[in-house]
């Protein structure tokens, strides 16, 4: 019978707590959220595929952008979590071009809606700091 290998930790993904106060109950303050990416409307347009227009932070806000920034805010409190909660660093960390990124910075790899791959990459980067 084969075995399937379990990850270290299947938590990992998620932010042990929220270090940037994102959340307000289980919502993530939307604003913040984009605040701290430095994101303008058109920007996260591009990034969710969800038609400018569209692009809205109210009770008629569009589910997937909504989840799409769910994500943004662990992701940014993923990295927080590494400079001991520190807003700025964080902000900087994501501003900054990455040559492990090829010379993107995170903040863009978001924008051009490579979230997935930018997770992977913090993920590991993560893990490799705890051994």
């Amino acid at each position: 019978m084969p075995t399937l290998t379990q990850p270290r930790d299947i938590f990992s993904n998620i932010a042990p707590q929220d270090y940037l106060s994102l959340f307000e109950g289980p919502r993530p303050k939307y604003q913040e959220v984009l605040g701290l990416l430095a994101f303008k409307k058109a920007d996260v347009a591009k990034a969710t595929e969800v038609p400018l227009n569209s692009v809205r932070y109210d009770e008629k806000m569009p589910k997937e952008l909504a989840d799409r920034i769910e994500e943004w805010a662990n992701l940014l409190n993923l990295v927080a979590g590494h400079f001991a909660g520190d807003a700025k660093r964080t902000t900087m960390w994501f501003a900054a071009q990455n040559p492990m990124l090829g010379n993107m910075s995170p903040r863009d790899m978001v924008r051009f809606g490579r979230y997935s791959k930018l997770l992977k990459f913090i993920l590991n980067a993560l893990s490799g700091n705890k051994r």
